[in-house]
């Protein structure tokens, strides 16, 4: 076998359980004919990048069941007796758009059951504290959305609340918290905020240089990117310096392969299109500078704030604005699944 070879069947193994029993299982050849959309050249140091990374970024069924299983007994979490102090938790059910609460809160359940012989169903004590569950915060809209909702109009007046999520933006965290920590005040109430996660991303403006996202640290010599930066943006692109912490990235000069071929990549595709909103940008949905650049995918779906060039397309266009070949292709709003943006 070659390495080509090599890194085709190992990518594909890493998210073979993506959307499992919706659609067809990964294979080589279906990495394959996503990653010759790029230029020969780069196909092959594209993915060793691409295997390292999701190696680090993408979330299977195991990890997520595996952290969610850790937290029932985590000590910090629930104190004392934990089973006990789960019979006491009220579980929230409050998201707005999609299912992704609904489907972490099925996993929990199972993990509980295995544990400590109870249902979520079966839990909620007065006095007892609130859980909200979710798979991944990115720019903590969605769990702003819901917890500002639920403390205007229907949170005791003192409680903690829970946020258990598998991975956390920075930002997002940041942005959601100031937002919450409002709402708490503005509402009277006395509500206590804990967020736990399993991984933490690191994707401040502040601290851009250190990014653990797609970052670029310059403009690509492209025509069609040159003229995407040219038109008006409400938050312009700013770079990042070279040398940082290197986050899931191998090095430096495979982080900006990605950076750098993602972006044309997701430029090119945003061209197909006579005239697209301006939070679709090539490197995910956001309204600031290039695009969110997030790497992170979970087995449920891949999110918007990923590259276009991830999850944008239709295998069967031969034209148009979906004619592009997605690596992961992932469901819509259609088929009722959330957005985790800035409100479109």
């Amino acid at each position: 076998m070659t390495e080509r070879s090599d890194l085709l069947a190992s990518i594909a193994n890493t998210i073979r359980d993506y959307r499992a029993g919706e659609i067809a299982q990964p294979t080589p050849e279906h990495v394959d004919r996503w990653v010759k959309q790029f230029d020969t050249a780069v196909q092959l140091p594209m993915l060793r990048e691409l295997d390292h990374v999701f190696k680090k970024t993408y979330v299977n069924k195991e990890t997520v069941t595996g952290f969610l299983k850790g937290l029932v007994k985590n000590k910090k979490l629930a104190e004392g007796d934990p089973c006990t102090f789960w019979t006491g938790v009220h579980f929230l059910s409050i998201q707005q758009n999609g299912h992704s609460q609904k489907e972490m809160l099925e996993i929990f359940d199972a993990a509980l059951h295995s544990q400590c012989g109870i249902r979520v169903k079966d839990c909620g004590k007065e006095g007892g504290a609130y859980i909200y569950l979710d798979d991944v915060m990115f720019s903590g809209n969605r769990v702003g959305n819901d917890l500002a909702k639920w403390i205007e109009e229907q949170a005791p007046a003192n409680v903690t609340v829970h946020v258990v999520v598998t991975a956390i933006h920075a930002s997002g965290e940041y942005l959601v918290g100031k937002r919450i920590k409002q709402t708490i005040v503005d509402s009277g109430k006395k509500i206590d905020i804990c967020y736990w996660r399993a991984l933490n991303i690191e994707n401040r403006k502040y601290y851009k240089n250190d990014s653990e996202v797609l970052w670029p640290c310059e403009v690509p010599d492209d025509e069609l990117v040159k003229q995407y930066l040219a038109k008006p943006h409400k938050f312009p692109f700013e770079p990042r310096k070279p040398g940082g912490k290197l986050g899931p990235f191998s090095s430096e000069e495979g982080r900006q392969l990605l950076e750098r071929e993602l972006l044309v990549a997701g430029v090119k595709i945003r061209s197909l299109s006579e005239n697209p909103k301006e939070i679709i940008r090539p490197l995910g949905f956001s309204p600031f500078g290039l695009g969110f650049g997030s790497m992170i995918v979970t087995f449920r779906n891949c999110p918007n704030n990923t590259p276009l060039a991830l999850w944008w397309g239709d295998p069967g266009a031969t034209s148009g604005p979906f004619h592009w070949y997605p690596l992961l292709p992932r469901k819509t709003y259609a088929q009722a699944i959330d957005f985790d943006v800035i409100d479109l």
